[in-house]
């Protein structure tokens, strides 16, 4: 039998945490005094603190551990609880990944642009005829979903662009929405052509928008959607109908988000 001060340095688990997992009915003593209160442990449970050990650094909650203990001979069972850890810390290596990703864009721009600034100006958007697709995607990080849409259906229509030839993307909705967002696709093409099942050709209105155009990463837009609403505001303007961003430069082209060329248009009018 081991006293728990041996017991605690052969396991490399403080007597403190010992007394806590004896509390808590994770691991309990072999024995116990009662005139001296001095625990001991046997040999054979040293195993025990060691897989306890393993599963606290996979994550496990205790009360996970005293559950896993339970049925640790029960290997399909065993493997059922690896695999939810598995999925939840996959899901969260992602979303620490995506976190990294806007803290290292935001360093970049505070030590390459600490005097960031948006320059908004007043212009007008001509009538144009455009090849559209309008429909409802889950998120608005499904955006890709409407472009294959409009690609696929019109790959062998030999589709003319316009010079210039402008693709982009008009948010529907009056508000933010997490899920179920509705927008319009669209790009710019000459000729006429026939409708297919979800690509609608027709002639988008002339349109005067407060209009800003920056160069980066998408991690960004938000701080451009703001210097446009702030400078709208204080030229006496106010939104006239559903915004868009016109991709001057997209994922299609390039993969390096610093070469993204993405111009923010707000229809507006006076107040």
């Amino acid at each position: 039998m081991l006293k728990i001060g041996e017991f605690s340095k052969l396991s490399r688990v403080s007597v403190r945490m010992l007394r806590h997992y004896d509390e808590i009915g994770l691991l309990k003593p072999a024995e116990i005094d009662r005139f001296t209160d001095y625990r001991y442990y046997r040999e054979d449970q040293l195993p025990v603190i060691g897989r306890i050990t393993a599963l606290k650094d996979m994550g496990f909650s205790l009360a996970d551990i005293v559950r896993i203990l339970e049925i640790y001979d029960d290997r399909d069972q065993l493997d059922q609880f690896f695999s939810v850890r598995q999925e939840e810390l996959e899901t969260l290596s992602r979303e620490t990944a995506h976190k990294l990703t806007l803290l290292d864009a935001a360093r970049k721009r505070l030590r390459k642009e600490e005097n960031m600034s948006y320059n908004v100006t007043v212009k007008t958007i001509p009538e144009r005829y455009a090849a559209t697709v309008q429909m409802t995607i889950p998120r608005y990080e499904d955006e890709g979903m409407i472009w294959g849409i409009l690609v696929e259906e019109t790959c062998r229509m030999n589709l003319v662009e316009a010079d210039p030839c402008l693709a982009a993307v008009t948010y529907l909705d009056g508000e933010y929405k997490e899920k179920n967002v509705e927008m319009m696709a669209w790009k710019t093409v000459k000729g006429h052509y026939q409708d297919t099942e979800h690509v609608k050709f027709r002639t988008l209105p002339e349109e005067t928008v407060a209009s800003c155009t920056y160069k980066g990463s998408y991690t960004q837009i938000t701080e451009v959607y703001s210097a446009v609403i702030a400078w709208m505001e204080a030229n006496g303007y106010e939104p006239a109908g559903p915004m868009f961003n016109i991709y001057h430069v997209s994922p299609h082209e390039t993969q390096n988000p610093d070469e993204f060329v993405t111009e923010i248009c707000y229809p507006l009018k006076k107040k």
